[in-house]
């Protein structure tokens, strides 16, 4: 594989460079920390909803919002794929359709064993490669054969399909000698652009049905022939988070749900640290899980429904960490160059009453990060059954040490981002309440006072993620994307 990774582009620029939103949270890491260089704690209390935009979406939306500015444009495009296996293209002012694709059928419900997304169509968010101005995805499609995964290039400029795309995974991994049902894997994390590789991770359905594993597939975009693939060695072990892959340099890190039937260690409730190549290594300075894993299984109580979120300490020299939260309500420190093996965390703290299934966004506040999730704090400063949004502070230190800084009254379940007007200062916490109250809320980064709560809005899915970009915000729902001025 040496050839292939030695024609390999460049990463993806910072989300400062061109103000474009080019994958899930803004950047490789998945910090969801968006420089906005205007919208300051005074400025947040002036936000409001552009009536005039007018952006329609066909179909269900769990995939965040992208945004696309050209070198020399004077506008941006929005990019948003939908479960009806629809792929369309916005003009970022006014909300006018630029271009749609129709990819494929999406796969009714009655066609797979388990699940709770009907149709199923594109659920993890795509990723921009900037450079050859092509936008990737995967896409459940319904085709004479049955339901299959495939995996998409189009181009930005008008939506069409570049040449050599689509890739069925199936059929890729059979030609490389590797089994794969796409019955009953399903692809709900975003993806990953990473040294020319596309990486795309792959969990099962709702309700753990059938013979699924854990899956991390990397196709070459420039000859997507080639691929590389990483599969948990034990049933289950899926990749569900919808942050997928966090990468720092040219390491990529993710983390695995549970397994069953597992009676030794068989890469369940993990975090792994893994090379472009996907090789496994054995060492232990590259994967952790939990010393209770085994009864993590048994109560699905796994790693694998939150991206595993890389942080570097201020005030500590430029501490490497990582932090993963779980659905046992816990969250995990961990060494980002030596990740501990079984049980090696270097600190680990109940901090949520219920379970933690969300994508979170870290900032610094002084010398610490501030980390902020969806989920009801168990130690929150002024505890409130509304509060919804938790927010830890963490600091370096041996052993380094978290503590819940304070929560936000939210009623919902999307995931938060941060936006800061130079990538410290002025730190304002946003999060959708999906599924609950269905608005927009804003809260002062160090503090946790409220900023700003919008009107109700339609059509917002759990787990849903707003963007931000230089004068605007954007929110997708079933239907329709959102943009609020400030």
């Amino acid at each position: 594989m040496a050839g292939i990774f030695a024609l390999a582009i460049s990463p993806l620029p910072a989300i400062a460079q061109d103000h474009s939103v080019l994958t899930y949270h803004g950047d490789d890491s998945r910090s969801g920390n968006f420089v906005v260089s205007a919208l300051s704690w005074e400025k947040a209390g002036s936000v409001h909803l552009d009536r005039m935009f007018d952006a329609r979406i066909a179909g269900a939306l769990y995939a965040q919002p992208l945004y696309w500015h050209p070198s020399g444009s004077n506008t941006g495009m929005l990019i948003v794929a939908s479960e009806d296996d629809i792929v369309q293209s916005f003009d970022a002012t006014t909300g006018k359709e630029l271009w749609r694709r129709v990819v494929g059928r999406p796969v009714a419900g009655s066609s797979l064993p388990c699940g709770n997304i009907n149709p199923l169509g594109i659920t993890g968010t795509p990723v921009i490669d900037p450079t050859t101005e092509a936008i990737y995805f995967d896409a459940a499609v319904e085709r004479p054969n049955g339901p299959r995964h495939e995996l998409f290039g189009l181009s930005l400029k008008d939506g069409s399909v570049l040449s050599g795309w689509p890739i069925d995974i199936a059929d890729a991994l059979r030609r490389s000698g590797r089994h794969f049902d796409p019955r009953i894997q399903n692809q709900r994390s975003a993806l990953t652009l990473l040294d020319g590789i596309v990486y795309v991770a792959f969990g099962g359905h709702f309700g753990d049905c059938e013979n699924y594993h854990g899956w991390v597939i990397g196709i070459v975009a420039h000859d997507p022939s080639k691929l590389v693939s990483f599969e948990t060695r034990a049933r289950g072990g899926g990749i569900w988070s919808p942050g997928g892959l966090s990468v720092v340099g040219h390491d990529i890190f993710f983390a695995t749900g549970n397994t069953f039937g597992a009676n030794k260690w068989s890469d369940g409730e993990a975090v792994f640290r893994i090379g472009t190549d996907l090789r496994r290594s054995e060492s232990s300075r590259d994967y952790f899980a939990p010393s209770d894993w085994k009864g993590l299984d048994s109560q699905d109580a796994d790693l694998g429904g939150t991206n595993p979120l890389p942080l570097t300490i201020p005030g500590s020299g430029g501490q490497a960490l990582m932090l993963a939260l779980g659905k046992d309500r816990k969250a995990y420190l961990l060494d980002r160059n030596d990740l501990g093996g079984i049980g090696g965390q270097l600190a680990v703290e109940a901090v949520s009453t219920m379970r933690i299934i969300t994508a979170p966004t870290a900032y610094p506040v002084g010398e610490e990060i501030f980390v902020a999730f969806q989920a009801p704090g168990l130690h929150c400063p002024q505890p409130d059954a509304g509060h919804g949004l938790t927010v830890l502070k963490i600091a370096g230190g041996s052993p380094p040490t978290m503590a819940t800084a304070w929560c936000g009254a939210l009623r919902g379940r999307g995931s938060a981002i941060a936006t800061t007007t130079d990538g410290h200062s002025n730190p304002i916490v946003w999060a959708l309440g999906a599924e609950g109250d269905n608005r927009l809320h804003a809260f002062r980064g160090d503090t946790g006072e409220p900023l700003f709560v919008s009107e109700p809005l339609s059509g917002l899915r759990h787990l849903q993620s707003l963007i931000a970009t230089q004068d605007r915000l954007y929110v997708g729902g079933d239907g329709r994307i959102y943009a609020f001025n400030f």
